[in-house]
C-alpha cells in the first residue's frame, strides 16, 4: 500500500517571537525552522504501518518555499521513501495546501494520508477535513493511541492506527470526554493525528546520509493547475499582554482576601 504524509515548515516553537511594528505578521529573521510537530508524529505512524503491512512506501510531501526541502529530507531520514515539493514562496492558506494537496494525490493515489491534525505556526486544524471533503474520503481527526495491556517496548513498535485484515478500512482510536472513541474508515482515507499516538524516532546518522540520495520530486502550484490566492487574510498580529509579576502575601487571610476583593475568583 502507499502512504502520503504531509510535513509543514514552521518555527520553531522554543524560537523568540517577535512582531512587525506593523503587526503584519512576526518577524523571520534570525527565527529558526523545524518540522511541524504533530506532522513528525504522523511521519513517524505512517513508518510503523509501512514495516507491519510490507510492501508498502511512505511519500512525504510538503507545500512551501524551496527551503522546505530540509523538512523533507528529515522525513527521509526518518525512513520514508521519497519525498514532494510543491515550492510556492507566498502564504498559501489551509484551502490552498488542501487543493494543492488533493492534485498530488490525484496524481500519486495513495491508500491513506496522515496529516499532523494542525500546524503549531497558525492552529487552523482544518487542513485536513477540507482535503477529505474536495477529495470526498472518508476521515478520522485526532488519532490518538488505543490503550492495551502490551509492554512499553512492544507498544512502541507497533502502529495506533490500525488496518483490517483485508486492508480495505482502518481503525483509529481517539480521546474523547471520559475514554477513547473506536472509529473505522473506509480506505482510501485521510486521517489527523495527536499527539499521544506516538513518540518519532530520532533519524541515525546513516540513514541521515542516506536520506540525502533519496528523490524529492519538485512542482509548482500551477503545474497541478490549482489557484492558491489566499481566501484567509491575516488582517492584524498582536504580542500576547505580559504577564504580571507575582506578589508574597504574609498569612493566608491575606491570600484569602486578595483572592475576594482583587482577583475576584472566591
Amino acid at each position: 500500500m502507499k502512504i502520503l504524509v504531509t510535513i509543514k515548515r514552521v518555527e520553531d516553537y522554543e524560537s523568540k517571537i517577535k512582531v512587525k511594528p506593523d503587526n503584519s505578521w512576526i518577524v523571520t529573521d534570525g527565527v529558526n525552522y523545524r518540522a511541524n510537530p504533530f506532522d513528525e508524529i504522523a511521519v513517524e505512524e505512517a513508518l510503523r504501518l509501512r514495516d507491519t503491512n510490507m510492501p508498502s512506501e511512505v511519500v512525504v510531501v510538503s507545500v512551501g518555499p524551496a527551503a522546505a526541502a530540509a523538512e523533507i529530507r528529515s522525513g527521509l531520514a526518518m525512513g520514508a521513501d521519497r519525498g514532494i515539493l510543491v515550492k510556492h514562496d507566498a502564504f498559501v492558506d489551509s484551502d490552498g495546501v488542501a487543493r494543492v494537496l488533493k492534485a498530488v494525490i490525484d496524481a500519486e493515489k495513495p491508500d491513506l494520508v496522515l496529516m499532523g491534525k494542525q500546524a503549531v505556526d497558525v492552529d487552523d486544524n482544518v487542513a485536513g477535513q477540507l482535503l477529505a471533503e474536495y477529495l470526498g474520503w472518508g476521515q478520522a481527526t485526532f488519532a490518538s493511541k488505543k490503550e492495551s495491556l502490551e509492554s512499553p517496548e512492544e507498544k512502541a513498535k507497533k502502529p495506533g492506527i490500525r488496518l483490517t485484515a483485508d486492508k480495505k478500512s482502518a481503525q483509529v482510536a481517539r480521546e474523547v470526554d471520559g475514554g477513547l472513541e473506536i472509529l473505522e474508515v473506509q480506505l482510501p482515507a485521510i486521517v489527523t493525528v495527536d499527539l499521544r499516538l506516538n513518540v518519532p524516532r530520532y533519524a541515525s546518522l546513516p540513514n541521515i546520509m542516506k536520506a540525502k540520495k533519496k528523490p524529492i520530486a519538485e512542482m509548482t502550484p500551477q503545474q497541478l493547475g490549482v489557484d492558491v490566492v489566499p481566501k484567509v487574510k491575516v488582517v492584524k498580529v498582536e504580542s500576547p499582554p505580559q504577564r504580571a509579576a507575582g506578589v508574597k502575601v504574609p498569612d493566608v487571610q491575606t491570600l484569602v482576601q486578595k483572592l475576594h476583593s482583587e482577583a475576584k475568583v472566591i
